[in-house]
């Protein structure tokens, strides 16, 4: 075997090694568990959440304590846009409740909107809550809490080009007004404003807060996806996993576990799932704080943004906005708010450590998309242009494969002549390279680089909502899931679904695109007649197979990237050895290895 076969069965030895690792080591995800309303757990009903427990930026005094109490039966204002609908309750002005128009929790034609917020009293409640802590010389009382109810004073539904307006009179000469609207998409402007008729000066801080009862039960746990909270300060970004809150150091100023980051001039805060995402985002203040915090008691996460303490004179009125985004991962609306002004929102997308690949194929990917109208047919068109892009490497690859071959008889009497002397087989070897001018190492420079692109691939594929039930034809209507083909259902022809795709019986029963990859991997294998050495030979009549029962359970869109990888590269590989006077026998080598298998076979 020559050194160019034994550089490809490394090259590819070492992919396979990788992806197996991956596979055994982080498995797929389960299924995405459906949203319900089931009754709030023990610990959630004890304390469903309270307002920051630390002061306000300056020297405003620590806000009160409360308990924010089931909203059931609180008034409420329905939320109504082309995309998002949901109420908000009078109890606390809390954002609680919002459902996304465009998004099902399944492919099924009955199957729940997805809900994005929701109140205390459900299942993974979750909200945003605005207020004020209040200053030296005010109590708690004299600033609205989570338990205060306000008054709708304009608007009575949250539209588009429609604000509502909550007010709320503490009595003692403060009126606190809070203005909410939404845009077309998923982004609410909250101004909250106080008027000062006390007769004299008060100081208050303004704060923004999420709140999330436990860790979501939908969570993936999966290490190419995070999930969790994500925040920018000043261009540098950062994701904290759920599970680093908890062991933070607690924060004297917050009295908990808490990471927190003061005097930001420009960033955002907020927890961001698999395809969705709620953020804060102060606008028009020079600096704010913010913090995510963890109550160890009631098991409840927070991102808190608090505003610089607001002195307000008598008389005077003081006003300050705060920006919320909730609602899917969508690339094009994520980009258009960054270029509106929110820094870097584009990363609060998790493109991982090859964001320098991934950011690019996804742009690609999605610009295809919108030209063919169909994510399958773009897949492949984004592997043509891969491969054309790598043409020069693969034509040099593959006019040294197709020389290699025609050194084979040099090479064959080489090993004759130095017998076991491997020193002077190399020395020989190397000078018929340098005369013939071949690189035997540059048949893996291809094979090399699809490491990575495999890799960005797949994330892209798992991590962006735009593959989310994304359809391709027939049987295939979600290319971020595995394929739903199997023998059982007649590869899509009967109605019946196919085995789970985290059973062992999916693992025997494959669909039809994992079978096409092996066979798509046999037949470039058969371009080039089997090496002589057995445990080569064995290694190449395996990978194939174990390839396509491996890849079973990845996504159908990462699947069909595969398979027209080894259609392009074999046609690629068949045309270039063809224009160097090597004519691959890809009939003969199929059918040779049928015949040495016959022969192998022991005689009865």
């Amino acid at each position: 075997m020559d050194d160019q076969n034994k550089n490809l069965i490394l090259a590819t030895a070492l992919s396979f090694l990788i992806i197996l690792v991956w596979f055994v080591l982080f498995p797929p995800p389960e299924p995405e568990v459906p949203l319900d309303t089931a009754a709030p757990t023990t610990a959630q009903a004890e304390d469903p959440g309270t307002v920051p427990t630390a002061p306000a930026i300056g020297d405003a005094a620590e806000p009160a304590t409360e308990v924010a109490t089931e909203t059931a039966d609180a008034p409420r204002i329905d939320i109504e846009t082309p995309r998002v609908s949901g109420s908000i309750s009078l109890l606390g002005g809390r954002i609680d409740d919002l459902r996304l128009k465009d998004y099902r929790t399944s492919l099924q034609p009955d199957a729940d909107i997805v809900r994005m917020l929701s109140p205390v009293g459900t299942a993974d409640a979750y909200y945003a809550v605005y207020g004020w802590a209040p200053g030296g010389g005010l109590n708690a009382d004299a600033v609205p809490g989570p338990n205060t109810t306000w008054a709708l004073a304009a608007g009575d539904t949250l539209s588009v080009g429609e604000p509502v307006t909550l007010t709320w009179n503490n009595g003692d000469g403060l009126v606190f007004e809070r203005i909410i609207s939404i845009d077309d998409q998923y982004m609410f402007d909250i101004t909250q404003s106080v008027t000062n008729t006390s007769g004299a000066a008060v100081r208050v801080a303004p704060y923004g807060m999420l709140t999330r009862h436990g860790e979501p039960s939908d969570l993936k746990n999966f290490f190419i996806l995070h999930e969790g909270a994500v925040a920018m300060a000043d261009g540098e970004l950062a994701e904290i996993d759920w599970d680093e809150i908890p062991d933070a150091d607690v924060d004297p100023s917050w009295g908990r576990p808490a990471i927190v980051t003061e005097g930001v001039t420009d960033g955002w805060v907020g927890f961001t799932d698999h395809y969705w995402q709620s953020i804060l985002i102060p606008t028009g203040v020079q600096s704010f704080d913010q913090a995510l915090t963890y109550a160890p008691r009631s098991d409840v996460y927070r991102a808190v943004t608090r505003l610089p303490t607001q002195d307000v004179a008598d008389g005077a009125t003081v006003a300050v906005q705060t920006q919320l985004f909730a609602g899917a991962k969508e690339w094009e609306t994520i980009r258009e708010y960054q270029s509106g002004g929110v820094q870097g929102f584009i990363d609060s997308i998790d493109w991982g450590w090859f964001f320098f690949l991934t950011k690019p194929i996804f742009w690609l990917l999605h610009e295809l998309n919108k030209l063919i109208g169909n994510m399958g047919w773009a897949i492949i068109g984004l592997t043509l242009i891969i491969k054309a892009v790598l043409v020069p490497l693969a034509y040099k690859s593959y006019v040294s494969m197709a020389k290699m071959k025609e050194l084979q008889p040099q090479m064959e009497k080489l090993k004759e002549q130095a017998g076991d002397d491997k020193q002077k087989l190399q020395q020989g070897m190397m000078e018929l390279y340098k005369k013939e001018k071949v690189n035997p190492a540059a048949g893996c420079l291809p094979i090399l680089l699809q490491i990575p692109i495999f890799f960005s691939l797949y994330k892209v594929i798992f991590v962006t909502i735009e593959l989310r039930h994304a359809p391709f034809f027939g049987p295939f209507q979600d290319l971020s899931a595995p394929d739903p083909t199997s023998i059982i259902n007649l590869f899509g022809l009967l109605p019946n679904a196919a085995p789970d795709p985290n059973s062992l019986m999916a693992l025997v029963f494959i669909g039809i695109l994992p079978l096409l990859l092996g066979i798509s991997m046999w037949l470039q294998q058969k371009l080039n007649p089997a090496p002589t050495d057995p445990t080569q030979q064995m290694i190449f009549a395996w990978m194939p197979w174990v390839f396509m029962f491996m890849l079973g359970s990845f996504a159908s869109g990462l699947v069909v990237y595969w398979i027209a990888n080894n259609v392009i590269t074999f046609t690629q590989q068949y045309l270039i050895m063809r224009s160097q006077g090597y004519k691959p026998d890809l009939l003969s080598n199929i059918t040779g290895s049928f015949k040495k298998k016959a022969a192998e076979e022991p005689k009865k």
